[in-house]
């Protein structure tokens, strides 16, 4: 009988959020009090298919906490065309980590790093561990991070259709 490994599914909660907030039109999604739910509903929709469809024994997600990162400190031009960020997203970030936790999901934030740079410490670390990693964003940033043991599930149309970079 061979030995199956442990699969943890890292998720980038911020891009992924921010992708299914320009997929799916806000006037669909919105509440009687005017609340904006599209990026909130179509991380929820990509969650439940991931969790489906890879059937992760473990997973975790990663939010970015501000657009200043140790990056941006040593290289001011880092991202500075950036356009801001959307109220009507910003709106629905409490929601997202209320869902996040409600599924029992570890979410991991920290001050002066993106969520790209959460996942591949945690991507690492559970390689050392023998876990096999599938790491859900939509940064091509971790695709330098594709090995033997990590996948990188990359979406590829709204919040359906997922490349998977081996």
């Amino acid at each position: 009988m061979t030995d199956v490994k442990p699969r943890l599914l890292l998720l980038d909660g911020h891009s992924l959020a921010y992708r299914a907030f320009f997929a799916l039109p806000a006037e669909n999604f919105t509440t009687s009090t005017g609340q904006h739910t599209n990026a909130v509903y179509g991380f929820a929709s990509m969650l439940m298919n991931l969790i489906r469809d890879e059937r992760p024994t473990h997973i975790a997600v990663a939010f970015d906490v501000s657009r200043k990162t140790f990056r941006s400190e040593k290289f001011p031009e880092y991202k500075a065309n950036r356009s801001a960020t959307p109220d009507e997203f910003k709106s629905q970030s409490s929601f997202l980590y209320q869902l996040v936790d409600a599924f029992g999901i570890k979410r991991f934030e920290l001050a002066g790093f993106e969520a790209d740079d959460i996942l591949a410490t945690i991507s690492t670390a559970a390689k050392t561990e023998g876990f096999e990693v599938l790491i859900c964003t939509g940064d091509r940033d971790s695709f330098q991070l594709v090995d033997d043991d990590v996948t990188v599930l990359y979406p590829k149309k709204g919040v359906t259709e997922l490349a998977r970079m081996t």
